[in-house]
């Protein structure tokens, strides 16, 4: 059966599998990166006047209520033309903790600032010692002015605190709002796969902000349609940047036990996914990928205190899934990753935004009869 969340957005916008495109894997209830256990997302939108199209986008791993508590993590970049604040530490540690958030590549450091304004404000206990808060970016500059300074600390702020469980909006919203995805408008996507392990259920799934891709390229449900859609392509015309330019920032979030090297094996596998859509990989397009697990509650907050309280002589211990069982996981990722760039595509609507720039929608009933063919 397929519920009704997978067919449309919460406002109304179609997903790929409203147009009968096929994909590998079961989704969740809500084929979203929200499945994974008190995971929330919340979005800023900002479109105003004739040049404002841009946002924020919030992922709180455990929750508004748990920033806390740190979650295994991996980083991989596929290509480095891109920033994602945190990856040091994260490769030092293993671990991330607190909100990520997601905007255009001018306003990273504002995201930045937002993160740290709001858990000072919110949860001021751990705003006492450092913060190293994860903000990453995408190019809107085609759609945007991204030189306005229009996004905010504040709207940082609107966006986690807006964050919620369930169903969530696609397309033109939060940080993805004036992004473009193989040259029609994209923005953000996701999607989630459920996987079995010694019989628990897990859930894996992805978020993405999709911004790249040449309209040569594209691929749905393995088609070809670079050609059969080269028509409309104001991008093209272009001469800001070259086609296929512009990022993507994907966001993995499991509720699956893990060591962080395995997190990192999980955001290795974003490309996979991607590749089952046609890009190739810009070199002016920043890949940037973070996987976190959200089990082993408790498992690094423990050590950390004992670090500062109690002195030497503390144990951590963390549950994981053998490295040789991860291949359902892996394959989730990629299958998710796949959807939600296409759920993006799905979603977008047509824009005209700064300078009179227009991104032309997908064509999805056209997309219905070639990929039926």
């Amino acid at each position: 059966m397929t519920l009704a969340a997978h067919l449309e957005t919460p406002s109304g916008k179609p997903r790929a599998r409203a147009l009968g495109i096929p994909f590998a894997g079961v989704p969740g209830p809500a084929n979203a990166i929200t499945d994974v256990r008190g995971l929330e997302v919340g979005y800023t939108t900002l479109i105003e006047g004739d040049g404002v199209r841009t946002g924020v986008t919030a992922i709180h791993p455990r929750g508004r209520h748990e920033p806390g508590d740190p979650v295994a993590a991996g980083f991989h970049s596929l290509n480095g033309n891109g920033e994602m604040t945190g990856a040091a530490w994260i490769e030092e540690s293993g671990t991330t903790a607190g909100p990520i958030a997601i905007t255009n590549t001018h306003a990273v450091g504002i995201a930045h600032a937002g993160i740290v304004r709001w858990t000072a404000d919110r949860h001021p206990e751990l705003a006492r010692a450092w913060l190293l808060p994860v903000a990453a970016e995408t190019w809107d500059g085609y759609l945007n002015d991204i030189n306005g300074g229009h996004v905010t600390e504040a709207h940082v702020v609107a966006a986690l605190d807006a964050a919620k469980p369930g169903p969530i909006d696609e397309g033109a919203v939060g940080g993805g709002t004036g992004m473009c995805c193989y040259q029609f408008k994209g923005g953000t996507g996701t999607a989630s796969r459920l996987v079995t392990y010694g019989g628990e259920r897990y859930t894996v799934a992805v978020l993405l902000q999709a911004n790249f891709g040449a309209r040569r390229e594209l691929m749905i449900a393995g088609t070809p349609l670079g050609e059969e859609l080269a028509a409309d392509n104001p991008m093209d015309e272009w001469t800001g940047a070259p086609a296929g330019a512009g990022s993507v920032i994907a966001i993995v979030a499991t509720d699956a036990p893990l060591l962080p090297g395995q997190c990192k094996a999980l955001a290795r596998r974003v490309t996979l996914g991607l590749a089952r859509t046609g890009t190739t990989g810009s070199h002016f397009s920043g890949d940037l990928f973070l996987a976190v697990s959200t089990a082993n509650q408790d498992a690094f907050t423990p050590g950390r205190q004992a670090m500062f309280e109690h002195g030497d002589g503390h144990l951590d211990a963390l549950r994981f899934i053998p490295w040789g069982h991860l291949d359902d996981l892996y394959a989730g990722v990629a299958h998710a990753t796949e959807e939600a760039v296409v759920n993006a595509l799905c979603a977008g609507e047509e824009m005209v935004g700064f300078g009179g720039r227009r991104a032309p929608a997908l064509p999805r009933e056209l997309v219905m009869a070639l990929v039926r063919r």
